[in-house]
């Protein structure tokens, strides 16, 4: 299957939330993050794409590797995506921007009726509910 190469962020706020973003034509919410350019690393993708998605100012410093990890692309059909995870630092309000229609945050052990990225329901929240999240 074609993959997709990838960044993601966890990000939270004081109360345990996760910073989920749904882009422009989509129902699916997932980590903000976004593909590599040529000759990026990982870490310097993610803070480029939260830059360009949410208006975010972070730095490589302030990111904590979670991890790579396969899953199945949330949005485009037929692909699997190969992704690092991060954390990143609570921001304050986000904006927004570029592809992003939609943000919200949410407590990931009780979506409700939100749907929710491969990545999220297959490794992020079994991760998040041993603990190691």
């Amino acid at each position: 299957m074609p993959t997709l190469r990838i960044v993601a962020s966890v990000i939270r706020d004081p109360e345990g939330r996760w910073l989920l973003v749904r882009k422009r034509g989509t129902t699916i919410f997932m980590q903000p993050g976004g593909k590599l350019e040529p000759g990026e690393t990982p870490d310097q993708a993610l803070v480029r794409e939260l830059g360009e998605e949410l208006g975010m100012r972070v730095g490589v410093e302030a990111l904590g590797h979670v991890g790579r990890f396969m899953a199945p692309a949330a949005n485009e059909a037929g692909f699997d995506i190969d992704v690092d995870v991060y954390t990143a630092p609570y921001p304050g309000p986000v904006t927004a921007l570029a592809e992003i229609e939609e943000v919200r945050w949410l407590d990931p052990r009780t979506p409700g009726d939100v749907v929710l990225a491969p990545l999220i329901v297959d490794r992020l929240l079994p991760m998040l509910l041993a603990g190691r999240l």
